[in-house]
């Protein structure tokens, strides 16, 4: 009998089929890895943009004077890039208390509606201070000020003319909560060994 021997190859067909097979695959990694830079990227510049509006609240807030109420807008370098933002200073309900809004987007984005802000961030600045209770710690170590052992009241810090003594705050059950003392160690509850 005769043996039929095959070729020891791939022949030109099932070339070309694997080849358009793994361009295929090729490309749609390339696309998963460019979809991934710039997501990246965005993110990047959404995180930068988020630190620009808190650092411009908080020098809004940190002024010695209220704002002026109204819009205002301006640009900044940070991070070796120009970046626009634009804040809204606003009354609100509360007297003595302004709304801050700061939206920020990169320069070179161009913008046609609110939309390509990529970060939007609101805080308050106010001027409405109370007194000190009592109730709430209080870290001065002068004496005469609110401590935990020098209350509003007593003989040392007297309360300011025209004002009451305030009473003490109580739990859920009633009973009066002890003022917060930081040198006062807080115990440490004990686990069991086996």
């Amino acid at each position: 009998m005769r043996q039929v021997r095959c070729a020891a190859g791939f022949t030109l067909v099932e070339v070309l089929v694997a080849l358009a097979i793994v361009s295929l695959g090729m490309a749609a990694l390339l696309g998963t890895l460019n979809s991934a830079a710039g997501t990246a990227g965005y993110l990047q510049d959404k995180t930068l943009s988020e630190w620009i509006a808190l650092n411009q609240v908080s020098k809004v807030r940190l002024s010695s004077q209220a704002p002026s109420q109204g819009n205002s807008d301006g640009e900044i370098d940070y991070a070796g890039r120009k970046w626009k933002w634009k804040q809204n200073v606003d009354n609100m309900p509360i007297p003595g208390i302004l709304k801050i809004e700061v939206q920020v987007r990169p320069s070179d984005v161009t913008a046609s509606s609110d939309n390509a802000w990529y970060a939007d961030v609101t805080g308050v600045f106010g001027d409405a201070v109370a007194r000190p209770r009592g109730d709430l710690p209080s870290w001065s170590t002068t004496p005469g000020q609110n401590n935990a052992n020098n209350t509003p009241g007593s003989p040392a810090n007297p309360p300011a003319p025209g004002t009451t003594t305030p009473t003490p705050a109580t739990g859920p059950n009633g009973a009066p909560l002890t003022p917060f003392n930081p040198s006062t160690p807080t115990p440490v509850p004990q686990v069991p060994t086996r």
